[in-house]
């Protein structure tokens, strides 16, 4: 097989184009301390459990908004919409100006919840462990938000990209008699 890689020795560069073949959706998680928010674009999230509702995502050991989220004790999970990739571009970057300008509301913890996003959870931090260059952070959701028509943000092969038209999968999924085999 050609570009095959094996051993303990992966390359980052092939590792990352081969997980690019998984397409993801955007988040944003956000936070409050003092008031302040703070906030970075996440694609390593999943729902982790149903009972009891957790949620995990990764934010990079270098992440200069995952010290303060941490410190807060809890954060917002805002689920992005195919509209909102210049949202996705500004809280992917670092700056302390990521709010400028962004309209928001507040979850009952106070960590933001961005305008306009397709669907949102508010959660307590449950726990965080080491996973290489990452940290794998996991929420316990305390609230959940509306759920707003539209499609998802997508992120596949290193680009943004549209989904087609998809049918309300999380309804599907809850209708279908086993939906307990995908969470």
């Amino acid at each position: 097989m050609t570009g095959l890689s094996t051993g303990p020795d992966v390359d980052p560069v092939r590792f990352r184009q081969v997980f690019g073949h998984f397409c993801t959706g955007v988040t944003v998680v956000t936070s409050a301390v003092a008031g302040e928010p703070v906030g970075f674009a996440c694609q390593a999230f999943a729902a982790l459990s149903l009972d009891p509702p957790l949620v995990l995502f990764c934010p990079a050991r270098t992440s200069a908004s995952w010290p303060t989220i941490e410190r807060a004790g809890h954060f917002c999970v805002n689920v992005l919409s195919e509209e909102q990739r210049s949202l996705s571009r500004t809280f992917g970057t670092s700056g302390p100006a990521k709010f400028e300008g962004i309209r928001y509301s507040s979850t009952m913890d106070g960590a933001p919840v961005l305008d306009g996003v397709l669907a949102w959870a508010g959660c307590r931090i449950e726990a965080v462990h080491p996973g290489g260059d990452h940290h794998l952070v996991v929420g316990r959701v305390t609230e959940l938000g509306e759920c707003l028509e539209g499609q998802p943000l997508l992120f596949y092969k290193g680009r943004y990209t549209a989904a087609a038209a998809l049918p309300d999968v999380a309804t599907s999924l809850l209708a279908w008699p086993r939906h307990t085999d995908w969470i």
